[in-house]
């Protein structure tokens, strides 16, 4: 399998580069990014761009991919609501498109959050601009596309990118895992259910924090 990571200097991405990384049929992945990952390895290869809006320059580098694993978002906290549109539901699209004009038929991996708004209507703001991104990912003709809805997250010790704050945040893991398998997750699942959404397919595309579990316990 050949992917294409995003967001890879962030928590979320990092733990699925690492993830990749170490599963042997992922033969080849391509980092984009505007700032490096911090990872280097014989099948890993590194873009980086000064914006996400202009793929001009690397667009035929994109070609001869199975699946984009989009892991590039921020937090809509201080953001004016239409910075926070653009950079989410436009980038996420112009990327999508070049993405699926490069490789038709492959797989799109969008890591959108727990509590989405998919009817685009409900109060919260960037759970509607998640919901219509996932929506028109989602109706996207030459590409699969699936929507993942994780909540917390727990990356790996070692890793680069995490706030010092979620390593205290982490030592409720535990407990939270037992009173709610969904909700906590570790990013290596994240990154298996991913692989498994690529080689087999699933009758959702919309991929809820149980989802996730599930679909991590499968093997190849």
């Amino acid at each position: 399998m050949k992917v294409i990571i995003t967001g890879a200097s962030g928590m979320v991405g990092e733990g699925v580069l690492r993830s990749c990384l170490k599963r042997p049929k992922i033969e080849k992945i391509l980092v984009i990014g505007r700032q490096t990952c911090g990872y280097t390895d014989d099948k890993l290869t590194e873009l980086l761009i000064p914006d996400f809006f202009d793929l001009t320059a690397i667009e035929t580098q994109m070609k001869g991919y199975d699946a984009c694993f989009f892991c590039l978002g921020i937090s809509s906290v201080g953001m004016k609501a239409d910075d926070y549109y653009h950079t989410t539901y436009d980038l996420t699209m112009h990327f999508a498109r070049t993405f699926a004009a490069q490789n038709p038929g492959a797989t799109f991996c969008y890591i959108s959050g727990a509590g989405t708004d998919t009817s685009e209507n409900g109060r919260t703001r960037w759970a509607r601009v998640k919901g219509k991104t996932e929506n028109d990912l989602i109706r996207m003709t030459d590409l699969k596309a699936y929507a993942l809805r994780p909540a917390f997250m727990k990356p790996e010790k070692g890793s680069l990118h995490v706030n010092r704050y979620y390593w205290g945040f982490a030592r409720i893991y535990p407990l939270g895992r037992r009173l709610s398998p969904g909700f906590f997750i570790m990013l290596d699942q994240l990154a298996q259910a991913m692989i498994v959404l690529v080689r087999r397919g699933y009758d959702k595309r919309v991929i809820e924090g149980r989802d996730i579990v599930e679909l991590a316990k499968i093997t190849h």
